[in-house]
């Protein structure tokens, strides 16, 4: 309940001080106040109200401190604490608001990320640098200097009419895209997935689909996530040990996930013109509606990832397509495939997706009967991921 009433805390204090930099810091303060009082005396009536209340309390004390706004703090000090909890100002939501100031355009991309786990979606900056893998206090730097630039920048808490809506939204569909796949599959660590991550990246999506009603991306984003995540419980086996998608247990698969999604998709795929996240939620509503791995249209699915290509030639869309080649026309024809997108954009040799590369021609070669070439590529997709569970997995596929 804590995260989900962070963005809604951020929004309040930033629309009545202005100061997103210093709101964030309160909210943060009343959040971790939260955690501990409540849980000696019990949920307040009013979470909301209570959590705004002492985040206002902080900004307070915050501003008292700073002998250079002396003027402002007597402004801020002046206004009644009461009007905090008045209901106007309580049933405004500005998560939409906050998502599309986290995501501005002149952070980088990490920023983002970061910033919008902190701010919407209440993560510690200690439990956001554990989930990437680096130190609180590189966290703490990514963190602070994404609120300066902001402050430098004099980026708005409300988006104004002349702003590009729909590239500002496209920017948080792409950070929540971003930070759910780091959750269903870590980049680096000993288990495979980081459920802390993708679950927020799923509540923040609801969050998004809800503020944008009648946005189809927004839709498609929440049903991909869904449909993807529906598949989690099956992805490991009781060691911890990768489980590939074909071998899976499907009674494992969340069926209200797949229901759920697969309506969300049912009712945004009408609308033109299609988008990314609609075209993959279609992909993977096809994986979760099969009933066995057997009985999966791959040729429909090959067909989608083709149009997602030509949407967005990225090289991790290029590779799904080869791999649903395989299934749909045959190892050799999807072989010829991944040769001809190599020479054509280097997929084996770009960091962003050599590893992959390396693992799907590893598969194609091995049931195509080149044992040794598929060794080879085995080996060398175990030595490029960071992730133990994945390694293991390469590893055993290599030598076994």
């Amino acid at each position: 309940m804590l995260r989900a009433e962070a963005p809604h805390v951020v929004g309040a204090l930033t629309r009545r001080f202005g100061r997103f930099d210093a709101a964030e810091d309160a909210a943060q303060e009343a959040l971790l106040a939260a955690s501990t009082q409540w849980r000696d005396d019990g949920i307040p009536a009013e979470p909301r109200s209570w959590l705004i209340r002492v985040g206002y309390r902080r900004m307070v004390d915050a501003i008292r401190s700073e002998q250079a706004e002396r003027r402002r703090e007597h402004e801020y000090t002046l206004a009644d604490p009461r009007l905090i909890g008045e209901t106007a100002s309580l049933d405004a939501d500005d998560s939409l608001h906050l998502l599309l100031l986290c995501c501005h355009p002149v952070l980088s991309t990490a920023s983002q990320v970061a910033l919008t786990l902190r701010a919407a979606g209440g993560l510690t900056t200690a439990e956001i640098a554990r989930a990437y893998g680096v130190t609180e206090q590189t966290m703490a730097v990514r963190i602070s200097r994404a609120k300066r630039q902001l402050k430098a920048t004099g980026a708005r808490f409300e988006f104004a009419v002349s702003e590009d809506l729909t590239a500002r939204i496209a920017s948080v569909m792409k950070v929540l895209y971003l930070v759910f796949n780091e959750g269903y599959t870590a980049s680096s660590g000993e288990r495979l997935t980081r459920t802390d991550l993708s679950a927020e990246a799923i509540r923040l999506a609801r969050l998004l689909h809800d503020q944008t009603s009648g946005e189809p991306e927004p839709a498609g984003l929440l049903a991909l996530l869904l449909l993807t995540d529906a598949r989690r419980a099956a992805r490991t086996d009781a060691r911890g040990e990768l489980v590939p998608l074909a071998e899976q247990d499907r009674r494992l698969w969340d069926a209200g996930m797949i229901a759920e999604g697969s309506a969300l998709i049912g009712s945004a795929w009408a609308q033109s013109p299609v988008g990314p996240y609609r075209l993959q939620a279609a992909i993977a509503a096809l994986h979760d509606e099969a009933p066995t791995a057997d009985r999966t249209d791959w040729r429909q699915i090959a067909a989608l990832y083709l149009a997602l290509e030509q949407l967005e030639p990225s090289g991790p869309v290029m590779l799904a397509r080869v791999v649903a080649v395989a299934h749909a026309f045959g190892d050799a024809t999807a072989l010829e495939l991944l040769d001809r997108l190599d020479r054509d954009h280097g997929l084996l040799e770009h960091p962003l997706t050599t590893q992959r590369a390396h693992a799907i021609r590893a598969h194609l070669r091995d049931r195509s009967g080149s044992r040794a070439e598929a060794r080879a590529d085995f080996l060398a997709a175990a030595d490029l991921t960071e992730n133990d569970v994945e390694a293991r997995y390469l590893q055993g596929r290599a030598h076994g």
